[in-house]
């Protein structure tokens, strides 16, 4: 698959398309100690930033968290210009975006960012303008790997998956999983490697770059 064979485009943002310097998110984790009295080793800050291990708030109740009191506590501690100027465009994601727009097709992003860090970074970026559509997972739109959230975008993208052919990008297994349940065709870009997310995700194309959709394979 390439590109270039469909008809519109959806993405993920974090670890997709756009990552944060490690300092930043070990800033985060360490404020987030300090409200829930708490501490988060190296790796347990990592594992839930990139949801190496799942669902994040199955992976907070195994570390003995209570995710209720852990989200309000997290976007306490989200300073949004912080992360816009922490945050930076992976260069095949550029490749990849310069050739969806060449291409041309709707684009839309999906992502669980919330609106009040997802639209600095954007900004931040020059990426505000990429989108035709971009929807910020709520309680309200439904969480991936529910299909909702990536539905909303494809009626906002004026698309249809029974005639128009589509995919969504992403670099986790819930990505993969709402591509699948909204119709589209999954691809995962691989970030962290097999060993340290310790699973192998499957999906309808697997790259560790996306700039390896430029072309088919």
């Amino acid at each position: 698959m390439a590109v270039a064979d469909y008809d519109f485009h959806l993405f993920d943002l974090d670890g997709t398309l756009v990552d944060a310097e490690w300092s930043y998110t070990r800033g985060v984790f360490d404020r987030v100690s300090d409200r829930l009295g708490r501490p988060f080793s190296d790796r347990e800050a990592y594992v839930l930033w990139h949801g190496l291990g799942g669902a994040r708030g199955d992976t907070l109740r195994d570390l003995g968290i209570d995710p209720d009191a852990f989200w309000p506590a997290f976007h306490a501690e989200e300073d949004p210009d912080a992360r816009a100027e922490a945050t930076y465009l992976h260069d095949d994601a550029a490749r990849l975006l310069d050739r969806v727009d060449d291409t041309g097709g709707p684009t839309g992003l999906v992502t669980h960012c919330q609106r009040f860090l997802a639209e600095p970074v954007l900004d931040r970026l020059d990426l505000s303008d990429r989108f035709d559509a971009v929807v910020c997972c709520t309680d309200e739109t439904g969480w991936k790997p529910d299909p909702d959230p990536i539905e909303l975008a494809m009626t906002d993208l004026d698309v249809n998956p029974q005639s128009d052919r589509g995919y969504y990008v992403g670099d986790g297994e819930s990505d993969v999983s709402a591509a699948w349940n909204a119709g589209l065709d999954a691809v995962h870009v691989e970030r962290v490697g097999h060993e340290d997310r310790g699973r192998c995700v499957l999906g309808d194309r697997r790259v560790s770059r996306l700039d390896e959709l430029l072309a088919g394979g």
